[in-house]
């Protein structure tokens, strides 16, 4: 079969010398045949239903091309046939992870469409629930990419402290893993009496977590061997490909949008944004290790300033009235049947909000014709975007190489393909 030389950068010496050779002759009989070879979309190390087509000469890849859409659901069809409050629950299953972050980044696009404002107690129980999805987010990703590289024990440390996640996701939504717990305009019901004590004693407990998987990775000679100075992106790449979240501040590129673009009161929280320095997987890893513990400092803080007060959005043609009332009242009964068969009656216009997810900015554009449903809803998936590199990032590597990578972008396919 007729090939053609690959131009690259291999980070292993003796494989940039046979590169170097096989194009110096303009020959590609010295590295043989190439070899098309497909990993996943059942593959454990694609993190879902990743396809990875890739081209090989040898154990070093040429060429990659990932194909996606083997988890389609349709997601933005689906919520243009459904009334703003009914597509919540549809959300969760984005990035399935973090789905109270989901929940937030949805509803303040709807409510930026309105032109509305929670009260401060409103923010600061979306600002609890969208740092501890972060936390979880990534104890799962770390926990993932370490056993990606052959570290057991850290999976067992991180997935024990997402299970405690998951009580207070349990006791403060009545749900474990899909929460459904925002509305527009509000949340569903206030912080149970004890959520804030076992919030503390978990923040209490994660520092320690934290800084033993520190221990155990960042300076193990096999993880160090597997992440150092590979899957190297560099700062113009990262913003040319629009690479956003961990894996763009893991180049060094300052960008976070709770500092950058403030929403919920962020702007009253004291917190570091961590930043790489090279742009490897090395760099990806530790930006996620750090942000854990930026997330423990602002949870602190909510809960010191945590306000009184509402939840919602002082909106009666559009909150539903209080249950006790809709049971007792025939004009509250009314009001109630209304909101939720027509749905909230949102204006005519258009708007996009960007939320600072754990994988990215996830973005919600909203073109609406007014009444209950939107006319057009486009979800700008973090994940979708960041594997957009791969094609440019992966030539080069070697084969053993590809799990790693993957695993330090931190992807979901539930998002990226929607």
């Amino acid at each position: 079969m007729a090939q053609s030389t690959v131009e690259f950068e291999v980070p292993d010496t003796a494989a940039k010398s046979l590169a170097s050779a096989a194009q110096e002759s303009n020959s590609s009989d010295l590295l043989g045949e190439k070899l098309i070879l497909n990993m996943g979309p059942s593959h454990p190390a694609t993190h879902g239903v990743l396809r990875l087509i890739l081209e090989m000469d040898g154990e070093l890849i040429t060429k990659a091309t990932p194909e996606i859409g083997y988890l389609h659901r349709g997601d933005e069809k689906i919520a243009e046939n459904m009334h703003y409050n009914q597509f919540v629950p549809y959300t969760d299953r984005l990035d399935y992870l973090s789905p109270l972050a989901n929940n937030v980044a949805y509803v303040m696009a709807v409510e930026k469409l309105l032109g509305w404002t929670l009260p401060p107690r409103g923010q600061a129980i979306r600002v609890l629930c969208c740092e501890l999805a972060r936390i979880s987010s990534h104890l799962l990703g770390v926990g993932t990419f370490a056993m990606d590289c052959g570290a057991m024990t850290v999976f067992l440390y991180t997935f024990t402290e997402r299970e405690k996640i998951y009580n207070l996701c349990e006791l403060l939504t009545g749900a474990r893993f899909t929460t459904s717990y925002t509305r527009v305009g509000g949340m569903t019901r206030d912080l149970p009496e004890a959520f804030i004590p076992l919030l503390k004693d978990f923040l209490a407990g994660l520092p320690a977590v934290i800084d033993e998987t520190d221990n155990l990775l960042s300076r193990n000679r096999i993880f160090v061997d597997r992440t150092k100075d590979v899957g190297t992106i560099s700062k113009a790449d990262a913003i040319a490909y629009g690479l956003t979240g961990p894996n763009l501040r893991g180049c060094g590129v300052d960008y976070d949008l709770r500092k950058k673009h403030p929403y919920l009161g962020y702007e009253q929280y004291e917190f570091d944004v961590p930043i790489g320095s090279v742009g490897d997987s090395y760099d990806r890893y530790y930006v996620r290790m750090e942000e854990m513990r930026q997330s423990i400092r602002i949870l602190h803080q909510v809960i010191a300033t945590l306000p009184d007060g509402p939840i919602h959005v002082n909106d009666p043609k559009n909150i539903p009235p209080p249950k006790t009332t809709v049971l007792t009242k025939m004009e509250e009964l009314i009001h109630h049947f209304i909101i939720h068969t027509e749905g909230i009656n949102a204006p005519a216009g258009e708007v996009y909000f960007g939320h600072e997810n754990p994988k990215g900015e996830l973005g919600f554009y909203i073109y609406s014709k007014g009444g209950g449903t939107p006319h057009r809803l486009k979800i700008r998936s973090p994940s979708f975007v960041n594997l957009s590199i791969l094609p440019k990032l992966l030539p080069g590597h070697m084969m053993s190489d590809v799990v790693s990578i993957l695993g330090s972008l931190d992807f979901v396919m539930g998002e990226c393909d929607r």
